[in-house]
């Protein structure tokens, strides 16, 4: 097993498509994949208000993981801590066109949200971040 280079760490988040964000509050830890933007200092995303959601809310302090299987005994990994933050205006949009772009190629405005719910952007602030991997 070795450590991955700031290079290789960026390059695996820019490549991956989906995240796992660890948060805890009121007694509880609870571990959720969403579908996420990079950008080099923080980790973008859209979702509807729920659990995820009021937890980071109570404790925006949270981990951050993405990992990437290459086969037996290949596997690379990211891990991060970061503080969470709610976006409007001009830097929800920012997190809009990150994520089109990431899936599109083009920039487009947000989706519709499910009907009695409200779209929350957010990013993950990166404080601490390292990664590894194992084979090839």
């Amino acid at each position: 097993m070795e450590d991955l280079t700031r290079e290789g760490i960026d390059e695996l988040l820019r490549e991956e498509i989906v995240g796992r964000i660890g948060c805890h509050a009121g007694g509880e830890t609870y571990v959720v994949p969403v579908i996420y933007a990079y950008d080099g200092e923080a980790f973008y995303a859209y979702s509807i208000e729920g659990k995820k959601i009021r937890m980071m809310r109570e404790n925006p302090s949270v981990g951050f993981e993405v990992d990437r299987y290459e086969g037996p005994g290949r596997w690379r990994s990211v891990i991060a801590q970061g503080e969470y933050e709610e976006l409007e205006g001009a830097d929800a949009e920012r997190a809009r066109t990150l994520l089109a772009e990431k899936f599109t190629g083009v920039a487009r405005g947000p989706r519709a949200a499910p009907e009695g719910s409200a779209p929350v952007a957010f990013r993950i602030r990166i404080s601490e971040i390292s990664g590894r991997r194992r084979g090839g």
